[in-house]
């Protein structure tokens, strides 16, 4: 099975050794997005929700590099910092799809990069 690694200038390039996509065996795998501003690489979200939009924009970005949208989403995984804003981002999270959701788990976390509160990954079908 061979490999194609994705990567767009529209997501916030990674900050470690991996890459913001690859897609193999008819799948896409995104690799975790926290709410870094592509243009700068900063986090300039001030609060939760801002921060949650942000992660959702950047999947996005990814997801249209391969001309999928978040329809073609199969698989998501959250990672949250405090289990309180689990009300909160799923509800902005949901507002980015129509019709069937994703199979996705939630998980609290001890910390995340760059000191966030939110991130995601998913895995579409490609």
């Amino acid at each position: 099975m061979s490999k194609q690694i994705i990567n767009t200038t529209n997501a916030p390039a990674p900050i470690g050794p991996y890459n913001q996509s690859v897609k193999a065996g008819g799948l896409l795998f995104i690799s975790g997005q926290i709410a870094m501003d592509p243009a700068t690489g900063n986090i300039t979200a001030v609060d939760v929700e801002t921060e949650t939009h942000q992660v959702m924009k950047n999947l996005h970005a990814i997801l249209q590099a391969t001309g999928l949208g978040f329809s073609a989403v199969v698989k998501t995984t959250i990672f949250l910092t405090d289990m309180s804003l689990f009300a909160t981002v799923n509800e902005i999270y949901a507002g980015y799809f129509e019709g069937d959701h994703p199979a996705r788990e939630t998980v609290a976390v001890k910390g995340l990069p760059r000191g966030v509160n939110v991130e995601i990954s998913m895995i579409a079908s490609a």
